[in-house]
């Protein structure tokens, strides 16, 4: 006897269908993302596009707000504030990321051979400078190179030595390197002994047995097994850098003549829109600088494409 399907079955045998469950989980994720997206496109993607609208613009007092396409970022590409704020800020990445993270990578090592609960403490005291806010260590840094106030004025003096001008325009760039470097290493440390612990402990032991010594297990063995951490980890360091901001802002105002409007694109971008009211030409340098961190992410991730597994 043949047997009779009802159309409630039918329904619910369709719906166990492959296709339409997958279809059903796509709808669901896209309902948590959802906020996220929003939130994105709020608050990053249409400022992002009206700026970029504002910088195809140049306003003047005699000829009001005109359209002149990409002449601003001809103008700006050829602009000595601009490319002198970027030498330096290039020259402060040349210094400052291999400095960070060499310490960083130092640090991560020798925690990792540590397994007792000194370890836990010495990682939560590297990693602390990076809990405190950008601004309050600023003004913490500054208050320490003080030659009035700081602790230096008075160590020097027991030595019958004057205190160095950490803050002169001789010293403000060793000192700058100093502040980012304690703020952000332990940060990269973090990553880097992350991925170490990671790494299967078997290896070690087989290493150990053929006779290889911690340096070189250290060297041979842990450092290329977490290259695609450190590339990740320089990617953080070079876009940080080339956006450097918050410590020469902060420390400007207690410099003597140190520090400019200008000291870097980003600081520049910023005298421009809120100091003269150039905001067309500040979008302008704004997203130039973002074009060039955009490119020399590029560059840097297609040589280490393997490292990073981009290659796969």
């Amino acid at each position: 006897m043949a047997t009779m399907t009802s159309p409630a079955r039918a329904r619910g045998n369709a719906d166990q269908h492959p296709g339409t469950v997958a279809r059903r989980r796509q709808r669901v994720g896209w309902l948590f993302v959802s906020p996220f997206l929003l939130i994105f496109l709020i608050f990053l993607v249409i400022p992002l596009g009206y700026a970029f609208y504002m910088s195809l613009f140049t306003s003047t007092l005699a000829a009001g707000t005109t359209f002149t396409g990409l002449d601003n970022y001809v103008t700006a590409f050829t602009d000595p504030i601009f490319l002198d704020g970027m030498r330096r800020v290039a020259l402060f990445a040349l210094v400052m990321i291999p400095l960070q993270i060499g310490i960083a990578l130092v640090a991560a090592l020798f925690l990792d051979t540590l397994a007792t609960k000194l370890s836990k403490a010495s990682r939560l005291l590297i990693f602390a400078p990076y809990a405190i806010p950008v601004v309050i260590g600023a003004l913490m840094w500054g208050f320490l190179y003080s030659p009035r106030f700081g602790p230096a004025s008075t160590l020097f003096e027991v030595f019958g030595l004057d205190a160095p001008e950490f803050l002169s325009s001789s010293m403000i760039f060793g000192s700058l390197v100093n502040i980012v470097t304690w703020q952000w290493s332990g940060y990269y440390m973090i990553v880097i002994y992350a991925a170490l612990r990671s790494i299967n402990s078997s290896i070690y032991e087989a290493a150990r047995v053929d006779g290889a010594t911690g340096l070189q297990i250290a060297l041979r063995i842990k450092v290329p097994m977490i290259s695609s951490s450190m590339v990740m980890v320089l990617i953080f360091a070079i876009i940080g850098t080339l956006q450097f901001f918050t410590e020469p802002v902060v420390l400007r105002n207690i410099t003597p003549g140190a520090i400019d409007a200008a000291y870097t694109p980003n600081m520049y971008a910023y005298a421009l829109a809120f100091q003269y009211s150039q905001f067309n030409y500040a979008s302008t340098i704004a997203f130039s600088l973002g074009i060039l961190v955009f490119m020399g992410s590029y560059v840097f991730l297609y040589f280490t494409r393997k490292q990073s597994g981009l290659d796969r």
